[in-house]
């Protein structure tokens, strides 16, 4: 079948597939590092209390069979050498249906862990890492011209991404509407990077400016991906000039990485090199590829209703391999940063002379003289979880009693997660918790103090707690 495939897009292909095996890497190399303390059999949220109370067909999981740390860590770090070795070309090296079995396990290792891990993996960009890490399964190696079906459903992907994410805004806080939700975003987003203060620092008109480019790549460019070349192209790279912005904004784990991803398999590879002469796919090959096709577009109703909806839900998996998903970020922005700061003292009882001694973590602001730093593509999943903490208990009740717990034990485990623990020697007899508010400092501010913070006005969290 001539229109099966085009040898046209052997570029996009490539950037995309060895790109998309670098996030499997990162993500496959945050589980292993992050897990024991997490969902371990002795962490916050153990997967083996999990899989008792959920069954298989709700969340299919190598782990729903047999778990064990040991287990965990050897799939994770399984997970991170294949896809180092798929970056490294290990894919188009070997025959096509061994490359198909290399993306499948890639897929399948980082659905198991995303199945089993609960509230630490209910992010958007998990189910994107799977849509996509699927369709990868069949989109061919050097053996094949890249299947024009796949590339037109990757396409469909990155339109879910980026006009879900604009309609989530237009419909949700009405500071999307009149252009002045980036005076406070950069300030309050989750986990500001080393340019953050300077972005929130811009002048005012240039935010107004920056959230109406928004609008317009978010919701008008995507259409343009449905187009013929060259305009299809140029949308995909106004959505990476984007999405690069966003990198250098703040950091949102591997979500902007990925969409740039998806956006790179819209690149025509013929405008820049001379595109090879790659054989046709064999007859198992196609029917298998259309088949995919079929099942994506028969799952991918009730998304594309979600978009159409008046209560559009963002980051939304409608059944259990993620295949296709509801995506969207930031319907509504907070307008005061609050940061729930953790303490910890060693002293037997509690007086007005009680020195209270804080716990630092890598990502989310405590010290006030630390400039936040760059960790996206990585992602400090407890950091993020104590940003929504911040914003309601409601968000910690399954988890944050079994991390102050751990804190008064010094376990391990834990405090690996934390950038700098106060009681390196004997855990401490109380552990509080008080809320700040906090700002970004003014340019006098900074000039005088040295302090890329100013905090104030802090209120009980959890009132001093001991294990006895």
């Amino acid at each position: 079948m001539e229109w099966f495939s085009s040898s046209a897009y052997w570029l996009g292909r490539l950037v995309f597939q060895r790109s998309l095996a670098a996030v499997y890497g990162v993500a496959f190399l945050a589980a292993a590092l992050q897990f024991r303390a997490l969902i371990g059999e002795h962490g916050m949220l153990p997967v083996p209390d999990f899989v008792r109370r959920v069954p298989f067909r709700s969340a299919p999981s190598l782990f729903q069979l047999r778990y064990s740390d040991r287990l965990f860590a050897s799939c994770a770090w399984a997970g991170a050498l294949l896809a180092g070795a798929v970056v490294a070309g290990a894919a188009d090296a070997v025959p096509l249906w061994a490359a198909m079995v290399c993306w499948a396990v890639l897929w399948a290792l980082y659905l198991s862990i995303v199945n089993v891990g609960q509230t630490w993996y209910g992010f958007g960009w998990e189910s994107l890492l799977l849509e996509a890490g699927f369709l990868a399964v069949f989109l061919g190696n050097d053996e094949v011209a890249p299947p024009v079906v796949l590339l037109w459903l990757l396409r469909w992907a990155l339109f879910r991404v980026e006009f879900g994410a604009g309609l989530i805004k237009m419909r949700g806080d009405p500071c999307w509407r009149d252009l002045t939700c980036l005076y406070y975003h950069h300030e309050t987003q989750p986990m500001p990077g080393p340019l953050s203060w300077f972005f929130h620092h811009l002048p005012r008109p240039l935010h107004r400016a920056e959230v109406a480019a928004n609008h317009f790549v978010q919701l008008v460019v995507p259409v343009a991906l449905f187009t013929p070349q060259p305009v299809a192209g140029i949308a995909a790279c106004l959505i990476i000039c984007t999405q690069l912005w966003l990198v250098l904004s703040g950091n949102f784990a591997w979500l902007n990485w990925l969409t740039i991803v998806l956006a790179a398999a819209a690149l025509d590879g013929s405008l820049i090199a001379e595109p090879p002469s790659l054989p046709g796919p064999p007859l198992w090959y196609e029917i298998l590829v259309i088949l995919v096709a079929v099942l994506v577009l028969a799952l991918s109703y009730r998304p594309a209703r979600n978009l159409l909806s008046h209560q559009q839900r963002m980051n939304t998996t409608y059944e259990p391999l993620h295949l296709v998903n509801s995506y969207g970020a930031f319907g509504s922005i907070t307008r005061i940063r609050h940061e729930v700061v953790i303490e910890g003292t060693s002293d037997e009882e509690i007086t007005p002379q009680t020195v209270w001694r804080e716990y630092e973590f890598h990502g989310k602001p405590g010290d006030v003289r630390r400039l936040p730093r760059q960790f996206a593509p990585y992602h400090l999943r407890l950091d993020w979880l104590l940003w929504f903490l911040a914003l309601s208990p409601s968000y910690g009740y399954s988890w944050f009693g079994g991390f102050v717990e751990r804190l008064l034990v010094n376990d391990r485990d834990t405090l690996r997660l934390l950038r700098h623990n106060p009681f390196p020697d004997d855990p401490p007899v109380f552990i509080r918790a008080r809320m700040w508010r906090y700002r970004f400092t003014t340019w006098q501010e900074l000039r005088t103090t040295g302090a890329w913070w100013h905090r104030e006005a802090p209120r009980e969290f959890l009132p001093p707690t001991t294990l006895r």
